[in-house]
């Protein structure tokens, strides 16, 4: 089966999504994502989701949910580098990424991330 690599930086986790996303997958990386913060003690994780062209409702709630998950286990959660495209998809389907914070690219992701520690 194949698994989106997760990578460490000092406290921080690392998710770059570079495949098209399927329900599966999604919910693989979500079970990763979760094993890892806990096992790695994150504190932040960074998504990078600039490869997407499209995300479906069931992806957006899959990067909402993992958000939640990862605020229960400590960790902050930023998404970065959303197509206009993809930004204009979820809000036609009336999602709202509750407690994900988002950034243009990485270096404004790691840096605000950075933020939510001081």
């Amino acid at each position: 089966m194949e698994r989106i690599p997760i990578l460490r930086m000092g406290d921080l986790l690392l998710v770059t999504i570079q495949v098209d996303m399927h329900d599966r997958l999604a919910m693989q990386l979500q079970d990763d994502l979760t094993e890892r913060i806990v096992s790695d003690g994150a504190k932040g994780v960074l998504i990078d989701i600039s490869a997407l062209d499209l995300v479906d409702s069931f992806i957006g709630r899959m990067i909402s949910n993992t958000a939640a998950m990862a605020r229960v286990l400590d960790a902050r959660t930023v998404v970065v580098g959303m197509q206009p495209a993809v930004a204009i998809t979820l809000v036609e389907l009336g999602l709202t990424l509750h407690g994900v914070k988002t950034a243009l690219n990485v270096e404004k992701g790691m840096a605000l991330l950075g933020k939510s520690y001081r």
